[in-house]
């Protein structure tokens, strides 16, 4: 008779996210294509449903932080896959009957549920993972999302072309029904009952308040947000720069583009053999440090190298942003009591995406009023501040991990 062992929790938390980012992307990449090709949809109302879709990460990381510390983290778990899983279905019905209105809430509601979905798992790692495996589980996870995100377009663009324009949503409510089914089988101990419950606003600023105060997760969140005001400012520059600088079309952009995809993959693939070797602090300064020499290559790529050299710089924008992403969320999970870690994931999500707005809009404006080069001088201005961020906080000075915080903060 032989015996059989049912899969660890990590095992089964890292399905669940790989289902749940899987079903995301595909959504992400769906609607676009879904817009144009079903509905008819100009720029304009693309860049609507899209805006709809991604507002879900600014306007609902922070009461859910609140939720996801203060109830069971099951019911908090399951009731976000099962909205991920009725905004897909709701979706492909609102484009197959033409409603523009509800396809962009069907969006937003699917979202929110991945939204809702990241912030418990990232509190939950800690709980099942050994300080010591933190950085090994977290770039498992971040590799799942970086096959995700790299794949969706390609394979929507496929199903679009070969099945339908509506099949991308079937494959996505297939996945987040994947993932519901795989949450139902994770179990976690309880938490205890607070005495007290403050107000929504009071619970949501004491998580801002320990960003701040703490000196790590403070430089972290500095360091983040120049990083992605950078990075979507050159996002928004990239194409009319290789267009017109670079000499290629829009599929050698889109290439140059898709390198950083690869990028990610390959950073969240040695994650593991890079940690197992160097300090903490290395990796905390090779991200940031990585992209501002990416930036400075991009400036380069009209004289030398041109397409290729452009392609090399979005590699580096990939590969150590990935290795500092998945440390510095080891760090976070480390030094955030258990009790705010919803909040304080929340915070820096927030900071995060309400300045992505902000960096596309100045490179943009940059551009148009000074030109592709001043643009680009933007963007490694950006890149440099983030990695300056870092070399004068103390992740500069994390030759170890930091010790584990125990419980603390009002719920």
């Amino acid at each position: 008779m032989t015996e059989t062992t049912s899969p660890s929790p990590f095992a089964r938390l890292l399905a669940t996210a790989g289902f749940v980012q899987a079903a995301d992307q595909i959504a992400l990449a769906a609607l676009p294509v879904t817009a144009v090709l079903v509905l008819g949809a100009g720029p304009g109302l693309v860049g609507v449903l899209v805006a709809a879709q991604t507002a879900a990460w600014l306007l609902v990381s922070l009461p859910a932080g609140v939720i996801v510390d203060r109830l069971p983290r099951r019911t908090v778990l399951l009731a976000a896959l099962t909205l991920s899983f009725a905004g897909a279905l709701a979706a492909l019905a609102a484009a197959a009957l033409g409603q523009v209105a509800l396809l962009g809430a069907a969006a937003f509601l699917s979202a929110a549920g991945t939204v809702t979905f990241v912030l418990v798992q990232i509190g939950l790692v800690p709980e099942i993972v050994a300080p010591a495996d933190l950085p090994r589980a977290n770039a498992r996870i971040e590799l799942m999302r970086a096959m995700a995100s790299t794949a969706a377009p390609f394979l929507v663009g496929f199903l679009a072309t070969r099945v339908s324009p509506l099949a991308g949503y079937p494959l996505a409510a297939l996945l987040a029904l994947a993932a519901l089914l795989c949450a139902a089988t994770l179990h976690f101990a309880a938490r205890p009952t607070p005495a007290t419950k403050p107000a929504l606003f009071t619970a949501i600023a004491e998580g801002a308040r320990f960003v701040v105060a703490d000196p790590l997760l403070r430089a972290i969140g500095l360091c983040a947000v120049f990083w992605n005001f950078a990075f979507v400012a050159l996002i928004a520059v990239f194409v009319p720069f290789a267009l017109t600088r670079l000499g290629t079309d829009a599929a050698g952009a889109g290439l140059a583009q898709g390198i950083n995809g690869l990028g990610m993959i390959a950073g969240a693939a040695v994650a593991p053999f890079v940690f197992a070797r160097v300090q903490p602090r290395a990796v905390l300064l090779f991200g940031p440090v990585s992209s501002a020499l990416g930036a400075v290559l991009m400036a380069l790529s009209p004289s030398f190298g041109g397409l290729a050299m452009a392609a090399l710089a979005f590699g580096l924008i990939g590969f150590g942003p990935m290795l500092w992403l998945v440390m510095q969320t080891s760090v976070r999970q480390i030094v955030t009591p258990p009790a705010l870690m919803g909040r304080v994931t929340a915070t820096i999500q927030v900071a995060i995406y309400g300045v992505r707005p902000l960096g596309a809009l100045a490179g943009g404006g940059v551009a148009a009023m000074f030109g592709l080069d001043a643009a680009l001088g933007l963007v490694a201005a950006a890149f440099a501040a983030s990695a300056l961020v870092s070399l004068a906080s103390p992740l500069a000075r994390l030759a170890t991990m930091p010790h584990r915080a125990g419980a603390a903060g009002a719920l």
